[in-house]
């Protein structure tokens, strides 16, 4: 069921299996394995995540490549509400451990905002990332290009960037390492500090013997056309044209409301097994939040891969079910046939 400020209040009292703090591609992944499995959950989504921004799903095996990330989360969350699961679209601001239950708070409403709190046996943390993409004062011009030609992942978009002429976008100095590994799929490497850093003179001289330049005035705008970007131009009115973009600013980890908690982390991610289980047994953490790849592939195999644990220890701890209604009813079965 799909939730709201006028029919959540039909779930309060309900404990749930298992609470999604995330509605991208991991959060629904493990919903549609966790409903399948006859268990209870809720998914909970901010809006607007990672993937949310991807225009063309250029590498997710059997999709067309030009699937926005929206689309795979619309049909997503269709599947999900389908088995059963709820969904609300929420902000998770805490979630507390009770003992034997979870205690989830949640900002519903951006304005006359209300606080819900749900429960549930487990949590799996799918609440992801964002990029920090170039600061400008017209934050729309960033946004015309951003997930088009102007990409945030190597890994995901590195071949869309083959031979073309690509700025860097940095903001620390060991950020500009990223054109050492950039250069495999292009030598054509402007790289833009916007003066956000102090690069040494090791690294001046490093850029300099790959015949990379260095940028360092504030840019003014990204300049363009039909969500193409085309260049730069800086603040002091020159331009650099360019072919395609790689921001490498960094990113902001939506994992506040699990500082409360006793977890093992390491930086901003948190440390998992092999099922994704982190430090404290019931709690899962999946995608982008625990260590490794950030791709939608790995979130979607790890959603799966937290459900299917979840469940195991469900199950395990669960009673058989029996054919309680024909037990002592030894005519019941005749020739292999259930009589009625």
């Amino acid at each position: 069921m799909k939730l709201s400020k006028k029919n959540l209040d039909q779930r309060l009292e309900h404990v749930y299996d298992v609470v999604i703090v995330g509605g991208g591609a991991g959060g629904l992944a493990a919903a549609v394995y966790l409903q399948r499995y006859r268990l209870s959950c809720l998914v909970i989504e901010k809006g607007r995540g990672r993937s949310f921004w991807m225009q063309d799903l250029r590498n997710y095996l059997g999709l067309p490549s030009d699937t926005p990330g929206r689309t795979l989360l619309q049909q997503g969350q269709q599947h999900v509400l389908s088995l059963g699961a709820d969904y609300l679209a929420g902000f998770v601001e805490a979630v507390h451990d009770e003992g034997e239950t979870f205690a989830v708070k949640v900002k519903v409403g951006k304005q006359d905002s209300i606080y819900p709190v749900f429960r549930s046996k487990y949590v799996v943390a799918a609440s992801g990332i964002i990029d920090r993409l170039p600061h400008l004062e017209d934050m729309q011009n960033v946004y015309d290009y951003a997930g088009y030609n102007l990409h945030v992942c190597m890994i995901c978009d590195g071949y869309e960037i083959a031979d073309k002429q690509c700025g860097l976008f940095v903001e620390t100095e060991a950020a500009i390492n990223t054109a050492f590994v950039l250069n495999w799929f292009t030598p054509y490497i402007t790289v833009f500090t916007q003066g956000l850093c102090d690069v040494s003179d090791a690294m001046r001289q490093k850029l300099k013997d790959h015949g990379y330049p260095l940028v360092e005035a504030p840019i003014d705008r990204l300049l363009g056309h039909d969500h193409e970007m085309t260049g730069v131009a800086l603040a002091d009115g020159s331009t650099v044209e360019l072919e395609t973009g790689l921001v490498a600013m960094g990113s902001q980890y939506f994992n506040e409301y699990l500082k409360g908690l006793d977890l093992q982390w390491s930086g901003e991610n948190l440390v998992t097994d092999s099922m994704c289980r982190t430090s404290h047994p019931r709690l899962f953490a999946i995608g982008d939040l625990k260590e490794g790849l950030n791709q939608v592939s790995i979130a979607v195999a790890d959603g799966t891969l937290a459900a299917t644990a979840i469940w195991r220890e469900i199950r395990r701890a669960s009673a058989p079910r029996r054919w309680e209604s024909h037990l002592n009813q030894p005519d019941a079965i005749e020739n292999g046939v259930l009589k009625t």
